[in-house]
Parts: structure tokens; sequence; C-alpha cells
């Protein structure tokens, strides 16, 4: 006697896309990057797959300008000019300050491409990173302005103007005293700069 077809098994990695998860609930869709980078790897300290660049680390979002745990204080930083955001951190803490900061605007919905991060003192570990691929491909994603461009205020005279400037005052007064001019000038809608308050107002002067 025959016998009867056996039912074809469904496997799951054969359901699609819209497939459920154990519990029934839908199953989650990978979140859109901002871009890859051709020839980058994931920005030094942030995991992220393959050779392209990840976006930042998923945080809750938070509507308009970054509001990092710490006090802030805001203020237009000239007349007519863009607003300024001072976010209290030590020279030491400037760097993760200016990180969070940055994840704070990606993740409100502020485009990677408007988005410059200086530091007065020592480089940020991305543009360190860059920079092993040779200066040219480095100041050449400056101006595809596709994606957050780091750089040392320092380098003043080839630092393209962007809608936000984020300064991380992580080196001295004299460094912080040239740097906060260049980003000040560089910024068209909101600058935000990371260290000690009174410090920064000081070297900002009555311009603030």
């Amino acid at each position: 006697m025959p016998l009867p077809p056996e039912e074809p098994q469904i496997h799951e990695s054969a359901q699609g896309p819209h497939a459920s998860t154990a519990t029934g609930r839908p199953a989650s869709t990978p979140r859109p990057v901002p871009g890859p980078r051709s020839a980058a790897s994931p920005r030094p300290g942030r995991p992220g797959p393959g050779p392209a660049r990840p976006a930042p680390p998923a945080q809750r979002p938070v509507p308009g300008p970054p509001a990092p745990k710490s006090r802030t204080e805001n203020r237009s930083a000239v007349s007519g000019g863009p607003q300024l955001q001072l976010i209290p951190a030590s020279a030491d803490g400037a760097l993760d300050a200016a990180e969070e900061a940055l994840d704070l605007l990606l993740e409100s919905g502020r485009p990677p491409g408007e988005v410059l991060v200086l530091t007065t003192g020592e480089r940020h570990p991305w543009a360190t990173h860059e920079l092993s691929f040779g200066e040219t491909a480095y100041w050449a994603q400056q101006e595809a302005g596709e994606d957050v461009f780091f750089a040392d205020a320092s380098a003043a005279d080839r630092i393209a103007p962007r809608p936000v400037v984020i300064v991380a005052v992580n080196g001295g007064d004299e460094e912080a005293a040239e740097a906060l001019p260049v980003a000040l000038s560089r910024a068209g809608a909101l600058l935000v700069v990371c260290g000690d308050s009174q410090r920064v107002t000081a070297l900002l002067g009555a311009g603030v």
C-alpha cells in the first residue's frame, strides 16, 4: 500500500523577511546606516560590520539640539550668529562629551554631512584613522560632505564651514584660544563646545 506523501517542512530560514520570532512578535528589521564609506573601516572604538563606516550606536531619540546628561548652557554666540551650547567637561572628558553630543545630534535626525567635530588637543581617533590613508583622501571626505568630518582645529586654513560644529576643548589655553574663534566662524547654526564653561566663556570673550 503506497505511503501518503509527507507534508513539506517549512524551515525558518525560508520564511522570508516578515517571519515572526518564537514569541509571535515580528522580527526586527536592521536600521539603515547613514551611508557607507569606501576604503574605510568603522570608527575606532565603534563596532560595525565590514569595511563600511557604521552609524553611531543607537540611543534614545532626542529632538532638537543635543541634550547630554550634564548641565548645558545655551545662548547666542554673536548677534545673528549660531546658537552656542556649552557642555561642562574636563579636558580629559571633553572628547567623550563631544562624542555623546554627536550621537544625540545624529539620533535626532541631523544629517552626518552637516556636522564638523574639532579637537584643540589630542586628535580624534577617527581623524587619525582617516589620515592613515593619506592627506588627499582625508580632505576629500570633507569636500564630499557625506559624513561627519573630524579635524584638528589647528588646521584652520583648510576647515570648511558646516551648519553644526562641535569642539572638544581637550588642549591647553593657548590651543583653545586659537580654536574657538575658528569654530565660531565655521558654525552656521549651532556651535557646541565641550569644556570648562567659565574658561570657554572667558576665551570667547564678550562676543558670547
